[in-house]
Protein backbone atom coordinates (compact mmCIF):
# COMPACT_ATOMS: atom_id res chain seq x y z
CA UNK A 1 0.00 0.00 0.00
CA UNK A 2 1.38 3.51 -0.97
CA UNK A 3 2.62 5.73 1.83
CA UNK A 4 0.36 9.13 2.39
CA UNK A 5 3.39 11.52 1.21
CA UNK A 6 3.56 8.79 -2.14
CA UNK A 7 -0.17 9.94 -2.54
CA UNK A 8 0.16 13.24 -1.95
CA UNK A 9 2.99 13.78 -4.43
CA UNK A 10 0.87 12.08 -6.88
CA UNK A 11 -1.75 14.09 -6.14
CA UNK A 12 0.34 17.23 -6.52
CA UNK A 13 2.17 16.21 -9.91
CA UNK A 14 -1.37 15.31 -11.48
CA UNK A 15 -2.85 18.66 -10.76
CA UNK A 16 0.73 20.43 -11.56
CA UNK A 17 0.06 18.64 -15.41
CA UNK A 18 -3.55 19.25 -15.29
CA UNK A 19 -2.78 23.44 -14.76
CA UNK A 20 -0.03 23.56 -16.96
CA UNK A 21 -2.33 22.11 -19.70
CA UNK A 22 -4.94 24.49 -18.91
CA UNK A 23 -2.95 27.67 -18.49
CA UNK A 24 -0.54 27.46 -22.07
CA UNK A 25 -4.11 25.31 -23.75
CA UNK A 26 -5.40 28.54 -24.77
CA UNK A 27 -4.97 29.92 -28.31
CA UNK A 28 -2.17 32.56 -28.45
CA UNK A 29 -3.20 33.49 -32.19
CA UNK A 30 -4.70 37.07 -32.61
CA UNK A 31 -5.87 39.00 -29.47
CA UNK A 32 -5.36 36.24 -27.23
CA UNK A 33 -3.27 37.33 -24.02
CA UNK A 34 0.48 36.20 -23.46
CA UNK A 35 1.27 33.41 -21.40
CA UNK A 36 4.26 31.85 -19.91
CA UNK A 37 6.18 29.17 -21.28
CA UNK A 38 5.18 25.49 -20.23
CA UNK A 39 8.55 25.33 -18.70
CA UNK A 40 8.15 28.15 -16.96
CA UNK A 41 5.14 27.53 -15.43
CA UNK A 42 5.49 23.60 -14.66
CA UNK A 43 8.69 25.77 -12.84
CA UNK A 44 6.67 28.04 -10.94
CA UNK A 45 4.29 25.39 -10.25
CA UNK A 46 7.00 22.55 -8.81
CA UNK A 47 8.42 26.06 -6.27
CA UNK A 48 4.91 26.45 -5.03
CA UNK A 49 5.20 22.56 -4.84
CA UNK A 50 8.58 22.39 -2.77
CA UNK A 51 8.00 25.94 -0.45
CA UNK A 52 4.22 26.49 0.21
CA UNK A 53 3.04 22.80 0.21
CA UNK A 54 -0.78 24.01 -0.70
CA UNK A 55 -1.73 21.09 -3.50
CA UNK A 56 -4.59 23.20 -4.51
CA UNK A 57 -2.36 26.37 -5.48
CA UNK A 58 -2.22 25.14 -8.79
CA UNK A 59 -5.51 24.73 -9.53
CA UNK A 60 -6.43 28.41 -7.74
CA UNK A 61 -3.61 30.20 -9.63
CA UNK A 62 -3.65 27.73 -13.13
CA UNK A 63 -2.23 31.32 -14.81
CA UNK A 64 -0.80 33.38 -11.64
CA UNK A 65 0.74 35.95 -14.12
CA UNK A 66 -2.32 37.08 -15.39
CA UNK A 67 -6.50 35.38 -15.22
CA UNK A 68 -5.76 34.65 -11.62
CA UNK A 69 -2.48 36.37 -10.54
CA UNK A 70 -0.35 35.55 -7.03
CA UNK A 71 1.18 38.48 -5.50
CA UNK A 72 4.67 37.28 -5.08
CA UNK A 73 4.92 36.57 -8.92
CA UNK A 74 5.59 39.09 -11.33
CA UNK A 75 5.45 38.60 -15.33
CA UNK A 76 7.20 40.64 -17.99
CA UNK A 77 6.32 40.74 -21.78
CA UNK A 78 9.18 39.49 -23.20
CA UNK A 79 10.87 42.36 -25.39
CA UNK A 80 11.32 40.35 -28.35
CA UNK A 81 7.75 38.61 -28.65
CA UNK A 82 4.62 40.17 -26.91
CA UNK A 83 2.95 36.94 -27.39
CA UNK A 84 4.71 35.56 -24.31
CA UNK A 85 5.52 36.25 -20.83
CA UNK A 86 8.72 35.95 -18.42
CA UNK A 87 8.67 35.43 -14.69
CA UNK A 88 11.14 38.14 -13.19
CA UNK A 89 10.18 38.04 -9.72
CA UNK A 90 9.38 35.75 -6.42
CA UNK A 91 8.82 36.69 -3.52
CA UNK A 92 8.11 34.65 -0.27
CA UNK A 93 6.71 36.53 3.20
CA UNK A 94 3.89 36.89 5.27
CA UNK A 95 2.48 39.97 3.37
CA UNK A 96 1.97 37.39 0.37
CA UNK A 97 1.10 34.00 2.23
CA UNK A 98 0.37 33.36 5.82
CA UNK A 99 2.09 31.21 7.16
CA UNK A 100 4.28 31.82 4.35
CA UNK A 101 6.00 28.35 3.60
CA UNK A 102 5.20 24.79 5.24
CA UNK A 103 7.08 22.69 7.27
CA UNK A 104 10.04 20.77 5.45
CA UNK A 105 9.92 23.44 2.78
CA UNK A 106 12.99 22.77 0.30
CA UNK A 107 14.64 25.08 -2.18
CA UNK A 108 15.42 22.82 -4.80
CA UNK A 109 17.83 24.12 -7.58
CA UNK A 110 15.97 22.40 -10.87
CA UNK A 111 12.67 24.35 -10.20
CA UNK A 112 14.61 27.73 -9.37
CA UNK A 113 16.85 27.48 -12.74
CA UNK A 114 13.74 27.06 -14.57
CA UNK A 115 12.97 30.26 -14.37
CA UNK A 116 15.94 31.67 -16.63
CA UNK A 117 14.61 35.38 -16.25
CA UNK A 118 13.92 35.58 -12.70
CA UNK A 119 15.70 39.07 -11.72
CA UNK A 120 14.82 38.62 -8.48
CA UNK A 121 14.20 36.47 -5.29
CA UNK A 122 13.52 36.93 -1.85
CA UNK A 123 12.30 34.65 0.74
CA UNK A 124 11.31 35.91 4.35
CA UNK A 125 10.87 33.39 7.47
CA UNK A 126 10.55 30.90 5.58
CA UNK A 127 13.02 28.27 6.82
CA UNK A 128 11.86 28.65 10.38
CA UNK A 129 10.05 25.23 11.95
CA UNK A 130 11.60 22.89 9.45
CA UNK A 131 15.42 21.52 10.27
CA UNK A 132 18.29 22.90 9.01
CA UNK A 133 18.32 24.07 4.96
CA UNK A 134 21.16 24.95 2.81
CA UNK A 135 21.99 26.39 0.12
CA UNK A 136 22.40 24.42 -3.28
CA UNK A 137 25.92 25.36 -4.83
CA UNK A 138 24.24 24.63 -7.91
CA UNK A 139 21.81 26.85 -7.74
CA UNK A 140 23.83 29.85 -9.37
CA UNK A 141 24.90 29.94 -12.29
CA UNK A 142 26.72 31.47 -14.89
CA UNK A 143 23.48 31.93 -17.05
CA UNK A 144 21.37 33.39 -14.30
CA UNK A 145 20.05 37.09 -14.52
CA UNK A 146 19.73 37.03 -11.14
CA UNK A 147 19.72 40.71 -9.90
CA UNK A 148 18.77 40.78 -6.73
CA UNK A 149 18.76 38.16 -3.55
CA UNK A 150 17.42 38.34 -0.57
CA UNK A 151 16.91 35.68 1.67
CA UNK A 152 15.86 37.17 5.24
CA UNK A 153 14.69 35.99 8.81
CA UNK A 154 14.89 32.20 7.79
CA UNK A 155 16.78 30.58 10.88
CA UNK A 156 16.85 26.93 9.68
CA UNK A 157 19.09 28.62 6.82
CA UNK A 158 21.79 27.40 7.67
CA UNK A 159 25.46 26.09 6.75
CA UNK A 160 28.12 28.09 4.75
CA UNK A 161 27.77 30.92 2.69
CA UNK A 162 28.42 29.06 -1.34
CA UNK A 163 31.11 30.24 -3.02
CA UNK A 164 29.36 30.08 -6.25
CA UNK A 165 27.60 33.41 -5.64
CA UNK A 166 29.79 34.53 -7.56
CA UNK A 167 28.64 33.30 -10.90
CA UNK A 168 25.69 35.60 -10.53
CA UNK A 169 27.80 38.69 -12.62
CA UNK A 170 24.31 40.80 -12.65
CA UNK A 171 23.73 40.66 -9.22
CA UNK A 172 23.43 43.77 -7.66
CA UNK A 173 21.83 43.11 -4.15
CA UNK A 174 22.52 40.36 -1.77
CA UNK A 175 20.93 40.24 1.35
CA UNK A 176 21.58 37.10 4.00
CA UNK A 177 20.64 38.86 7.03
CA UNK A 178 19.25 37.15 10.29
CA UNK A 179 20.07 33.65 9.13
CA UNK A 180 21.88 31.11 10.61
CA UNK A 181 25.11 30.81 8.13
CA UNK A 182 28.51 29.88 9.75
CA UNK A 183 32.05 29.52 8.27
CA UNK A 184 34.23 32.55 6.66
CA UNK A 185 33.30 34.72 4.04
CA UNK A 186 34.23 33.38 0.54
CA UNK A 187 36.76 35.39 -0.74
CA UNK A 188 34.97 34.82 -4.52
CA UNK A 189 32.17 37.04 -3.44
CA UNK A 190 35.07 39.42 -4.31
CA UNK A 191 34.64 39.00 -8.33
CA UNK A 192 30.49 40.33 -7.87
CA UNK A 193 31.53 43.86 -9.49
CA UNK A 194 28.17 45.26 -10.37
CA UNK A 195 27.39 44.50 -6.78
CA UNK A 196 25.48 47.55 -4.78
CA UNK A 197 24.37 45.99 -1.76
CA UNK A 198 25.80 43.23 0.75
CA UNK A 199 24.33 42.26 4.13
CA UNK A 200 24.98 39.22 5.64
CA UNK A 201 24.25 40.61 9.22
CA UNK A 202 22.56 38.87 12.59
CA UNK A 203 24.67 35.38 10.83
CA UNK A 204 27.14 33.15 12.56
CA UNK A 205 30.08 33.88 10.39
CA UNK A 206 33.33 33.80 11.48
CA UNK A 207 37.18 34.35 10.42
CA UNK A 208 38.18 37.44 8.60
CA UNK A 209 37.08 40.25 6.08
CA UNK A 210 38.82 39.15 2.82
CA UNK A 211 40.87 42.00 1.19
CA UNK A 212 39.20 40.39 -2.29
CA UNK A 213 35.81 43.05 -0.30
CA UNK A 214 37.79 45.47 -2.24
CA UNK A 215 37.22 44.27 -5.56
CA UNK A 216 33.64 45.15 -5.47
CA UNK A 217 33.94 48.53 -7.04
CA UNK A 218 29.97 49.21 -7.14
CA UNK A 219 29.45 48.44 -3.41
CA UNK A 220 27.40 51.37 -1.61
CA UNK A 221 25.97 49.49 1.52
CA UNK A 222 27.99 46.85 3.49
CA UNK A 223 26.73 45.52 6.77
CA UNK A 224 28.42 42.65 8.38
CA UNK A 225 27.07 43.36 11.52
CA UNK A 226 26.05 40.92 14.78
CA UNK A 227 28.67 38.09 13.56
CA UNK A 228 31.45 36.68 14.96
CA UNK A 229 34.47 38.50 12.76
CA UNK A 230 37.55 38.77 13.58
CA UNK A 231 41.39 40.14 12.55
CA UNK A 232 41.62 43.89 11.53
CA UNK A 233 39.59 46.36 9.45
CA UNK A 234 41.07 45.40 6.29
CA UNK A 235 42.96 48.64 4.56
CA UNK A 236 41.29 47.09 1.15
CA UNK A 237 38.16 48.53 2.74
CA UNK A 238 39.24 52.08 0.97
CA UNK A 239 39.07 50.73 -2.54
CA UNK A 240 35.02 50.80 -2.02
CA UNK A 241 34.89 54.46 -3.42
CA UNK A 242 31.12 54.15 -3.48
CA UNK A 243 30.19 53.45 -0.48
CA UNK A 244 27.76 55.32 1.75
CA UNK A 245 26.86 52.91 4.55
CA UNK A 246 30.12 50.90 6.58
CA UNK A 247 28.46 48.40 9.06
CA UNK A 248 30.90 46.62 11.22
CA UNK A 249 29.72 46.71 14.54
CA UNK A 250 29.13 43.54 17.35
CA UNK A 251 32.14 41.62 16.06
CA UNK A 252 35.50 40.97 17.06
CA UNK A 253 37.42 43.30 15.19
CA UNK A 254 40.86 44.73 16.85
CA UNK A 255 43.82 46.66 16.16
CA UNK A 256 43.69 50.11 14.41
CA UNK A 257 41.19 51.92 12.22
CA UNK A 258 43.05 51.64 8.82
CA UNK A 259 44.00 55.02 7.31
CA UNK A 260 42.98 54.19 4.32
CA UNK A 261 38.72 54.42 5.91
CA UNK A 262 39.54 58.09 5.37
CA UNK A 263 39.69 58.00 1.30
CA UNK A 264 36.21 56.74 1.48
CA UNK A 265 34.88 60.23 0.45
CA UNK A 266 30.94 59.05 -0.19
CA UNK A 267 30.42 57.87 3.67
CA UNK A 268 27.46 58.83 5.27
CA UNK A 269 27.44 55.96 7.98
CA UNK A 270 30.12 54.33 9.67
CA UNK A 271 29.71 52.06 12.80
CA UNK A 272 32.60 50.24 14.33
CA UNK A 273 31.00 49.98 17.34
CA UNK A 274 30.99 46.84 20.16
CA UNK A 275 34.22 45.64 18.82
CA UNK A 276 38.03 45.61 20.00
CA UNK A 277 39.74 48.34 18.56
CA UNK A 278 41.90 50.35 19.82
CA UNK A 279 43.38 53.92 19.04
CA UNK A 280 44.63 56.39 18.20
CA UNK A 281 42.27 56.89 15.23
CA UNK A 282 43.53 58.13 12.12
CA UNK A 283 44.01 61.81 10.99
CA UNK A 284 42.75 60.55 7.59
CA UNK A 285 39.48 60.19 8.98
CA UNK A 286 39.07 64.28 8.25
CA UNK A 287 38.21 62.97 4.78
CA UNK A 288 34.86 62.45 5.45
CA UNK A 289 33.41 65.14 4.86
CA UNK A 290 30.23 63.50 4.34
CA UNK A 291 29.67 61.46 7.03
CA UNK A 292 27.06 62.38 9.22
CA UNK A 293 26.89 58.69 11.87
CA UNK A 294 30.28 57.68 13.68
CA UNK A 295 30.10 55.11 16.21
CA UNK A 296 32.22 53.85 17.76
CA UNK A 297 30.85 52.74 21.34
CA UNK A 298 32.52 50.02 23.17
CA UNK A 299 35.83 50.05 22.03
CA UNK A 300 39.28 50.05 23.65
CA UNK A 301 40.32 53.03 22.09
CA UNK A 302 42.21 54.50 25.09
CA UNK A 303 42.96 57.60 23.82
CA UNK A 304 42.06 61.29 24.53
CA UNK A 305 39.00 62.43 22.98
CA UNK A 306 39.60 62.45 19.13
CA UNK A 307 40.62 66.03 17.51
CA UNK A 308 39.64 64.44 14.50
CA UNK A 309 36.11 64.19 15.26
CA UNK A 310 35.58 67.94 15.25
CA UNK A 311 36.73 68.33 11.96
CA UNK A 312 33.63 65.79 10.54
CA UNK A 313 31.82 69.24 9.83
CA UNK A 314 28.15 67.36 9.05
CA UNK A 315 28.42 64.78 11.56
CA UNK A 316 24.91 64.66 13.46
CA UNK A 317 25.52 61.51 15.66
CA UNK A 318 28.75 60.66 17.34
CA UNK A 319 29.02 57.74 19.72
CA UNK A 320 31.91 57.66 22.14
CA UNK A 321 30.66 55.65 24.86
CA UNK A 322 32.92 53.25 26.72
CA UNK A 323 35.94 53.69 25.06
CA UNK A 324 38.14 54.47 27.63
CA UNK A 325 38.64 58.06 26.96
CA UNK A 326 41.30 60.03 29.13
CA UNK A 327 41.93 63.53 30.04
CA UNK A 328 39.50 66.61 29.83
CA UNK A 329 36.82 67.82 27.32
CA UNK A 330 38.58 70.10 24.87
CA UNK A 331 36.67 73.83 25.07
CA UNK A 332 36.58 73.51 20.89
CA UNK A 333 36.29 69.72 20.55
CA UNK A 334 32.71 70.37 18.65
CA UNK A 335 32.81 73.76 17.84
CA UNK A 336 32.49 73.36 14.27
CA UNK A 337 29.95 70.20 14.21
CA UNK A 338 26.91 72.89 13.90
CA UNK A 339 24.47 69.85 12.83
CA UNK A 340 25.12 67.54 15.54
CA UNK A 341 22.21 65.88 17.08
CA UNK A 342 23.45 63.47 19.35
CA UNK A 343 26.68 63.20 21.50
CA UNK A 344 27.59 60.62 23.76
CA UNK A 345 31.07 60.30 25.95
CA UNK A 346 29.87 58.83 28.62
CA UNK A 347 31.63 55.68 30.48
CA UNK A 348 34.78 57.13 30.14
CA UNK A 349 37.37 58.49 32.38
CA UNK A 350 37.20 62.45 31.53
CA UNK A 351 38.07 65.10 33.67
CA UNK A 352 37.38 68.58 34.40
CA UNK A 353 34.82 70.79 33.71
CA UNK A 354 32.19 70.51 31.13
CA UNK A 355 33.33 73.16 28.72
CA UNK A 356 29.70 75.78 28.16
CA UNK A 357 30.74 76.07 24.48
CA UNK A 358 29.04 72.06 24.30
CA UNK A 359 25.65 74.53 25.14
CA UNK A 360 26.20 76.84 21.99
CA UNK A 361 25.77 73.69 19.49
CA UNK A 362 22.53 75.04 18.24
CA UNK A 363 20.89 71.44 17.16
CA UNK A 364 21.99 69.12 19.86
CA UNK A 365 19.56 67.61 21.53
CA UNK A 366 21.17 64.49 23.10
CA UNK A 367 24.19 64.71 25.49
CA UNK A 368 25.45 61.96 27.41
CA UNK A 369 28.53 62.63 29.83
CA UNK A 370 27.51 60.44 32.28
CA UNK A 371 30.00 58.10 34.78
CA UNK A 372 33.00 59.67 34.06
CA UNK A 373 35.32 61.54 36.67
CA UNK A 374 33.95 65.49 35.35
CA UNK A 375 34.49 68.16 37.95
CA UNK A 376 33.41 71.34 38.81
CA UNK A 377 30.25 73.44 38.57
CA UNK A 378 28.10 72.49 35.45
CA UNK A 379 28.05 76.32 33.53
CA UNK A 380 25.75 74.86 30.77
CA UNK A 381 23.74 77.70 29.48
CA UNK A 382 20.11 77.42 31.12
CA UNK A 383 18.12 77.62 28.30
CA UNK A 384 20.28 74.60 26.60
CA UNK A 385 19.70 72.65 29.87
CA UNK A 386 16.18 73.32 29.88
CA UNK A 387 15.76 72.03 26.28
CA UNK A 388 17.33 68.95 26.66
CA UNK A 389 15.87 67.80 30.17
CA UNK A 390 16.17 64.26 30.85
CA UNK A 391 18.41 64.26 27.46
CA UNK A 392 21.14 65.48 29.65
CA UNK A 393 22.94 63.00 31.43
CA UNK A 394 25.60 63.82 34.11
CA UNK A 395 24.91 61.18 36.83
CA UNK A 396 27.97 59.53 37.91
CA UNK A 397 30.54 62.47 38.09
CA UNK A 398 30.82 62.85 42.18
CA UNK A 399 32.96 65.68 41.50
CA UNK A 400 29.85 68.02 39.38
CA UNK A 401 27.72 70.72 41.58
CA UNK A 402 25.26 72.91 40.57
CA UNK A 403 25.60 76.76 41.18
CA UNK A 404 22.85 78.27 43.77
CA UNK A 405 20.35 79.56 42.22
CA UNK A 406 21.57 78.63 38.24
CA UNK A 407 19.13 75.60 37.40
CA UNK A 408 15.66 76.09 39.44
CA UNK A 409 13.11 73.39 39.99
CA UNK A 410 12.64 70.14 37.40
CA UNK A 411 16.00 71.17 35.82
CA UNK A 412 17.95 70.77 38.46
CA UNK A 413 16.26 67.75 39.60
CA UNK A 414 17.37 65.98 35.86
CA UNK A 415 20.96 66.48 36.43
CA UNK A 416 21.20 64.80 39.84
CA UNK A 417 24.11 66.92 41.10
CA UNK A 418 24.39 68.89 44.35
CA UNK A 419 24.66 71.71 45.21
CA UNK A 420 28.03 73.66 45.19
CA UNK A 421 28.42 74.49 48.97
CA UNK A 422 31.00 76.60 49.38
CA UNK A 423 32.21 76.31 46.05
CA UNK A 424 30.94 80.02 44.86
CA UNK A 425 28.28 80.17 42.63
CA UNK A 426 26.73 82.24 39.82
CA UNK A 427 24.83 85.01 41.11
CA UNK A 428 26.74 88.55 41.12
CA UNK A 429 27.14 88.84 45.18
CA UNK A 430 28.10 85.51 45.74
CA UNK A 431 30.84 85.93 42.73
CA UNK A 432 31.73 89.09 44.83
CA UNK A 433 32.19 87.58 47.95
CA UNK A 434 34.60 84.71 46.69
CA UNK A 435 36.34 87.27 44.77
CA UNK A 436 36.87 89.65 48.34
CA UNK A 437 37.59 86.03 49.97
CA UNK A 438 40.41 85.28 47.17
CA UNK A 439 41.74 88.87 47.74
CA UNK A 440 41.14 89.12 51.94
CA UNK A 441 41.67 85.97 52.92
CA UNK A 442 45.64 85.59 52.99
CA UNK A 443 45.58 89.32 54.48
CA UNK A 444 43.33 88.00 57.40
CA UNK A 445 45.12 84.91 58.21
CA UNK A 446 48.51 86.96 58.42
CA UNK A 447 46.83 89.29 60.83
CA UNK A 448 45.45 86.21 63.26
CA UNK A 449 48.76 85.18 63.14
CA UNK A 450 51.10 88.56 63.92
CA UNK A 451 48.06 88.59 67.06
CA UNK A 452 48.91 85.55 68.29
CA UNK A 453 52.24 86.00 68.52
CA UNK A 454 51.78 89.17 70.28
CA UNK A 455 49.86 87.38 73.00
CA UNK A 456 52.60 84.55 73.37
CA UNK A 457 54.98 87.74 74.44
CA UNK A 458 52.84 88.98 76.71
Amino acid sequence: MASSSSLLSAGVSILLIQAVAVSVGVATAGDAPAQLPRSELAAIFRVMADLLGDPTWPQLHPRPCTDTPWPGLQCELAPDDSTRLRATRLHFGPDVSTPPCRPGARLAAPAILGLPHLRTLSLFGCFVDAGPVELPTALFTNASSLEQLVLKSNPGLTGRIPATLTNLKSLQVLSLSQNGFHGEIPRELGGLTALQQLDLSYNNITGEIPDEIGGMASLSILDLSWNGIGGGVPAALGGLKMLQKADLSYNWLAGVVPPEVGSLKELVFLDLSHNGLAGPLPASLAGLAKLQYLLLQDNPIGTAVPAVVGSLRRLQVLGLSGCNLTGPIPRGAFAALGSLMALSLDRNRLDGPIPASLGALPHLGQLNLSQNRLAGEIALPVEFVARLGRRLDVRGNEELCVGQGRYGGLQASYLRAPPCVGRGSTNGTAALDEGAAGVYGPVVGLVCHLLVLLALKL
